[in-house]
């Protein structure tokens, strides 16, 4: 039987240090520590992470900077030129489930492919080269920094398969060159904030996200649909489960909903979204393949997964949708069709943006 989220007050907090032991039994009590905040809140703070604070702090001095230049250089970079999904996005450009458009920007970035990379070459989505702004000191900073969240994600993946009863290398033959995003995102001062959202309720469709937050304002939503803040901690990382993880647990593991509230000051945020490789076939693993998983959770492709939710939420790949030029995946999911929003599809989210 699927556990639900507890009607929790404050997110846990797992100091994942012994993932990164030789032995044996200290990776196995992490993990264990992994799997309780994964099955009662879905959302946690991770401390002994190894992502050195100066390149935390790197990454966010280059985001500053760039984000305080004007709007038209900005532009240049325009997310709308990529052909992966890559650089700058205006405010008013992703619209969540609602319809109201985010009080944000942002530049995303990725795993840098080649062009003769064969799955570039085939065109497959949200994969190929990123588009680095004429800032110096940017590629390098954000570059290792993705470096090294990513091998914190990589160290994650092996907790939550020893705890989920599975060979600690089980997940990663799924992580050759995901379509795993970094995003830097700025949300500008705002006095009227506390009637605005910065970014509306919604799941995050990878498999786990690993979140770097500079001020307060992100609310999370607990096992009772209440929202609960959860504001930064000294030199740690904000983990939540993404909707992947859900489809491969078959529940047991459930998105969390989020959204960011009350961004009474200047705001930076950056999320890596731990993705594993595009053709992935997700269903649920074998342990946790009931029948009422399976009925509820049939095979995604994560990749498809990905591109249709993201289609469905960027102004510019909208617009390409309904000139014909793009086409969704099939069996393509509405927005917000995982975690706790689902199940409270009928709570007034009217502030949800």
């Amino acid at each position: 039987m699927n556990r639900t989220h507890t009607s929790f007050q404050q997110l846990p907090i797992v100091d994942v240090s012994g993932l990164f032991s030789d032995d044996d039994r200290q990776r196995l009590t992490t993990a264990r520590a992994l799997d309780r905040a994964a099955r009662e809140a879905g959302f946690f703070y991770v401390t002994g992470h190894q992502v050195p604070r100066a390149q935390q702090s790197a990454l966010i001095e280059q985001a500053r900077r760039f984000f305080a230049a004007e709007h038209e250089w900005k532009m240049r970079y325009y997310i709308g030129k990529s052909t992966a999904h890559r650089g700058y996005v205006p405010e008013g450009e992703e619209v969540f489930a609602g319809g109201k458009r985010d009080r944000k920007e942002a530049f995303d970035t990725g795993r840098e492919l080649p062009a003769d990379d064969p799955d570039v070459r085939a065109g497959t989505p949200m994969l190929g080269p990123n588009t680095w702004p004429e800032q110096a000191g940017f590629r390098e900073a954000v570059g290792g920094y993705y470096e090294a969240a990513f091998e914190l994600g990589r160290a994650l993946f092996r907790g939550f398969s020893l705890a989920l009863g599975l060979p600690e290398q089980h997940f990663d033959r799924y992580l050759r060159k995901p379509p795993s995003q970094l995003r830097l995102i700025h949300y500008p001062l705002d006095p009227s904030a506390e009637d605005r959202p910065g970014i509306g309720a919604h799941t995050d469709y990878e498999c786990f996200t690993i979140l770097l937050p500079t001020a307060p304002g992100l609310e999370v939503m607990n096992g009772e649909g209440e929202w609960i803040d959860a504001p930064p901690v000294e030199n740690a990382f904000v983990v939540n489960i993404g909707d992947m993880l859900e489809v491969w647990t078959g529940g047991t593991y459930v998105a969390t909903s989020h959204r960011v509230r009350k961004v009474r000051e200047e705001r930076y945020s950056f999320p890596l979204f731990f993705a594993c490789d595009y053709h992935t076939v997700v269903a649920p693993l074998p342990p946790f393949a009931t029948p009422e998983a399976v009925a509820k959770y049939p095979p995604v492709l994560a990749g498809d997964h990905l591109f249709a939710q993201t289609a469905q939420s960027f102004t510019y790949l909208k617009e390409r949708l309904e000139r014909g030029e793009l086409q969704l995946p099939d069996g393509s999911k509405a927005l917000s069709s995982f975690g706790q929003q689902a199940r409270y599809a009928s709570t007034d989210l009217d502030t949800q943006g």
